[in-house]
């Protein structure tokens, strides 16, 4: 249902194994797989019921009634693997339609599920009720203007988040600012000169750049493999503690090497890249994520909003930088949409992105408002490097002025 939503994608597509969302009236194709693989009526149910135990509505009405079309079109053949049957789908699909307001239709299939189980008590009272409710409400026997997707109560975000999510990185009147630009970059340090790095600035509100090819193959698997034996799922935090979330969807694991290991080597050149000094404890021991199909994390800050935020358990300050390196690639979804900036990035195998979370005075900057974006196809690894504000004091030095 996320993937649903996120992405705007249409149940009856999804159903024939298409990836299609509608725009201006039209069927627009998101993703073309090699095989369609087509949904049963009971794989429908399964799904819809899914949304129907949890008192999601909105999703089960749209996959119930997939199922209950695939059903009949069956000539209610039954198969032994299925655990489902019409009936099933025809009673959650009238009560899901009860709830969303629908009485009409709930009344409609009640009464073709009663001529299917016509002894059934539990229905025909459903029926009777349906029946009063027409009589008395009369208001609510038509679907008006069709079934409505509710509000978001927690994440005030959402259509901006959505819609980032959807352009997967593309978005012509942000990235055709002139001011942007791609160079060779070398930071001054000498380490690079021979091997500067191609760096692709992507915004100026927040500062954000890419450093394309910073990780070569062998170092994304050797990293992957270090961490798979310690992928957990991935907490967040609230206050002082750290728990799993809803919004976060993940595996992480933290891993700590020697200068001669390939995180220790990584290290080393950020290092270069952002002039920063990143060693423990000034910068995060490397923190590695796997994002499956599904796998997100809506809008947050990196950087500590709350004074009981565990970043500052290393007694460095916030998080004053974020480095992220893309260790694979996805084949759609998965991009990094920087909410208030108004523009996304989609994963590039084997490049690094970079901004700063903290305005020069110490405070946060609010443009930094990001998500991950689910994964539609594929397998998402990054890597993160936080780096905090202490031990920059000759790196990344205040400004004279209190209010940059």
């Amino acid at each position: 249902m996320r993937l649903q939503d996120v992405y705007a994608l249409q149940v009856p597509s999804l159903v024939k194994g298409r990836f299609q969302r509608v725009t201006n009236g039209k069927p627009i194709d998101i993703y073309l797989p090699a095989v369609s693989v087509p949904l049963s009526g009971d794989d429908c149910f399964l799904v819809g019921k899914v949304a129907y135990e949890q008192e999601d509505y909105y999703h089960s009405v749209q996959w119930l009634e997939e199922s209950v079309r695939l059903f009949r079109g069956t000539g209610r053949e039954w198969s032994p693997e299925n655990e489902g049957t019409l009936e099933d789908a025809l009673d959650h699909l009238a009560f899901s339609h009860f709830k969303t307001g629908n009485i009409s239709s709930a009344l409609s299939l009640s009464q073709e599920l009663l001529h299917h189980d016509p002894m059934n008590g539990r229905v025909l009272q459903n029926v009777e009720k349906y029946e009063k409710l027409l009589v008395t409400s009369p208001a609510k026997s038509v679907r008006g203007s069709g079934l409505k997707r509710p509000t978001s109560t927690y994440l005030r975000t959402r259509d901006t988040y959505e819609r980032l999510c959807q352009t997967q990185g593309s978005q012509p009147m942000h990235f055709e600012n002139p001011r942007l630009f791609c160079d060779y970059f070398t930071n001054g340090n000498p380490g690079l000169l021979l091997l500067p790095v191609r760096r692709e600035v992507l915004s100026l509100q927040p500062y954000v750049v890419l450093y394309h090819n910073f990780i070569n193959d062998a170092e994304a698997e050797d990293i992957k493999g270090l961490a798979h034996t310690g992928l957990r799922r991935s907490v967040v935090a609230t206050g002082v503690k750290q728990e799993t979330a809803e919004y976060r969807i993940s595996k992480s694991a933290w891993l700590n090497g020697s200068a001669q290991s390939t995180v220790g080597k990584l290290d080393q050149k950020i290092s270069r890249l952002t002039g920063l000094n990143v060693k423990h404890p000034y910068g995060e021991y490397l923190q590695v994520v796997n994002y499956g199909i599904g796998g997100h994390y809506e809008p947050h800050f990196d950087h500590a909003t709350s004074p009981s935020s565990p970043v500052y358990k290393l007694k460095t300050g916030n998080r004053v930088a974020t480095f992220m390196i893309y260790l694979s690639s996805v084949e759609a979804g998965g991009s990094t949409a920087f909410i208030y900036a108004n523009f996304s990035v989609p994963v590039v195998e084997k490049a690094a992105i970079f901004w700063w979370n903290l305005h020069r005075n110490g405070q946060g900057d609010v443009d930094t408002l990001h998500a991950g974006c689910p994964v539609l196809i594929g397998d998402k690894w990054v890597a993160n490097k936080w780096i905090h504000e202490y031990g920059q004091e000759f790196q990344h030095r205040c400004s004279l002025n209190p209010e940059e």
